[in-house]
């Protein structure tokens, strides 16, 4: 078994060498045709019978000429074609030599469209047939014409319907292909969801604990030699928003092992209900801040409620960089119908703040919002200040789905 599929692997690599064993089996059975006559003097009796020289020749050639069948199907179709007809027409007794033409004939149709092969077909069995009928030594109704006839009509046919075979299996296995490239599309485009997802909650966390320490760490070395107390106080400080950012920053990046990666210790996305105590580290730094909130005790889904708090800890850091150290902000948290509205302002009039649209931490808002089909507008205040405003919808994609099943 392991010899026999050698073999065949074999002869697939090399088409050539199978055309090669093809026309060697081919001349086989013609010249042993040859030598066989079915007609002898009492009927149907196979005798022996001796081929002239010219039929041997027209037999070599045909089946020599199988071997380019694949190089040059319709060359080959040409030859073995003419060499059939002449046989036809000088042979007496005929030789089968139309096999050659036969197998030619597939192979045309078995590598070219349905259109060429019933052009090629029919020419071929309209002069393979006529010159038989016609010019032959035999009458017009002899089986051996109406032989050739059958012969070339099956070789046609077979030979297209192995091409609708392959063209069907071509089609299967590309619409695979395009399914599999699909999925590897989309898997990618997962992907980079997630790597930014997770690109934002980084960017959230290192900005505002690193802003926090930076202060409190310029506030310790300012009274460090006059006021020791105060200098341990922002210390204190620099030390909690360390453990904090190192404690968010331990959960963020354990999204990213691998399942087979030993548990870390994670903890709950933040939220709303963390408002005061977000509000509390700001002013721990420095910064005056007041919330309202008239949300009624709305209940957000996680995606909504964490980016309704990445909104508020972006704007606030925004403030505590870029408004000056006396600036005042004011957060407002409202239920607005189906949605609920995060309100940030500042009277600060740093000269530094950033333009409508620009920033890492402004484009990390808008992303978040968006991605939840809500909507964000930043921009200066009138009369000084900064504005961040945004509009989430109270139920996310995710829940409105299943609450409409």
């Amino acid at each position: 078994m392991n010899t026999l599929e050698r073999a065949r692997r074999h002869l697939k690599a090399h088409p050539m060498a199978l055309d090669a064993a093809l026309a060697v089996g081919v001349l086989a059975c013609m010249v042993a045709g040859s030598f066989v006559d079915p007609h002898g003097k009492n009927g149907v009796t196979w005798a022996l019978r001796t081929p002239d020289a010219l039929s041997l020749v027209l037999i070599t050639l045909g089946s020599a000429a199988l071997v380019f069948r694949r190089r040059a199907p319709m060359t080959v179709l040409a030859l073995t074609g003419t060499a059939s007809v002449v046989e036809s027409v000088t042979g007496d007794p005929r030789a089968p030599v139309a096999m050659s033409a036969v197998i030619a004939l597939y192979t045309v149709a078995s590598t070219t469209d349905r259109p060429t092969t019933w052009r090629v077909g029919l020419l071929t069995i309209t002069v393979l047939t006529g010159s038989a009928m016609l010019v032959g030594p035999l009458p017009w109704y002899a089986q051996e014409n109406l032989a050739i006839f059958a012969w070339t009509g099956i070789g046609a046919t077979a030979g297209d319907a192995v091409r609708s075979r392959r063209a069907v299996v071509a089609t299967i296995r590309e619409r695979a292909e395009r399914a599999e490239r699909t999925r590897e599309e989309e898997a990618r485009r997962r992907v980079a969801e997630e790597r930014l997802r997770i690109a934002r909650d980084l960017h959230d966390v290192v900005a505002h604990h690193i802003a926090l320490v930076n202060v409190q760490a310029g506030v310790a070395a300012h009274v460090m030699d006059k006021r020791p107390d105060q200098a341990k106080e922002a210390l204190a400080h620099v030390r909690e928003a360390s453990r904090s950012a190192l404690n968010e920053l331990r959960a963020t990046v354990g999204l990213l092992r691998q399942s087979g990666d030993p548990e870390a210790p994670t903890e709950p996305a933040p939220g709303l209900d963390r408002l005061d105590e977000l509000a509390g580290t700001f002013r721990s730094a420095g910064l005056q801040v007041e919330v309202a909130r008239a949300d009624q005790g709305t209940t957000l889904p996680a995606a909504v409620d964490l980016a309704a708090y990445r909104v508020i800890q972006e704007a606030l850091t925004n403030v505590q960089k870029h408004a000056g150290q006396d600036a005042k902000a004011e957060v407002s948290v409202v239920r607005v119908g189906p949605n609920i509205e995060i309100t940030v302002l500042d009277d600060g009039a740093g000269d530094d703040e950033l333009p409508e649209g620009g920033g890492h931490g402004l484009l990390g808002m808008r992303e978040r919002v968006t991605a939840l089909r809500g909507t964000l507008t930043t921009g200066p205040r009138y009369g000084g200040g900064f504005r961040v405003h945004a509009i989430l919808p109270v139920k996310s994609r995710t829940r409105a789905a299943e609450d409409a099943g």
